[in-house]
């Protein structure tokens, strides 16, 4: 029969102890600090001139204001805008090569608030926060979690229901001569 000798471990210095908590606790402080990049950001931008911040949180900048007293769009409207849509660290996501319509309920919210805001003909710097945009959801190349800039150019807004006719309008124009309506007996 053999017997088990117990190899005793040599102590640890009370140094090397302190070294790795320092380590461990260095390390939460910095995963928490790149957590939180996007809000430190909107603090800092919040301090900025000409900065705004909604009730919500959408920061935004004036950047030409538009005609003075002109109309806002409403959740019903339809806007023809110019955009070009970045990450915080430059990289371009999104850019409209030509006005684009716009339904102003059926964006983002921070994107609809802003709409919302902006008088026709203004040019607006918009800032909006995760929650406000996809919040966790990773879409193409935005990463989940992102701050989105949006530099909007409003042209003109209608509503939707204007737009809707027109395009029936449009499409009734396109079809040739003779062509049965849809949903119209023949002979009517």
């Amino acid at each position: 029969m053999s017997t088990v000798t117990a190899v005793p471990l040599r102590p640890v210095k009370r140094s090397y102890l302190v070294y790795l908590w320092v380590g461990i606790a260095l390390a939460c402080i910095a995963a928490f600090a790149l957590a939180r990049q996007g809000d430190d950001f909107l603090t800092r931008n919040a301090r900025r001139s000409g900065v705004v911040t909604t009730a919500s949180g959408l920061q935004y900048q004036v950047l030409e204001p538009g005609k003075p007293g002109a109309a806002k769009p409403t959740d019903s409207d339809v806007a023809l805008i110019t955009y070009e849509g970045r990450l915080l660290n430059g990289t371009v996501f999104d850019k409209s090569q030509q006005p684009t319509p716009m339904p102003v309920a059926g964006v983002v919210p921070g994107f609809s608030e802003a709409l919302k805001l902006m008088p026709k003909g203004s040019k607006y710097r918009v800032w909006i926060k995760p929650s406000l945009g996809y919040g966790a959801d990773a879409r193409g190349p935005i990463p989940a979690n992102s701050t989105l800039v949006f530099d909007i150019d409003l042209l003109e807004f209608l509503p939707e229901a204007v737009v809707r006719q027109m395009q029936m309008q449009q499409s009734m124009m396109g079809r040739p001569q003779g062509a049965q309506q849809p949903g119209v007996p023949a002979g009517q």
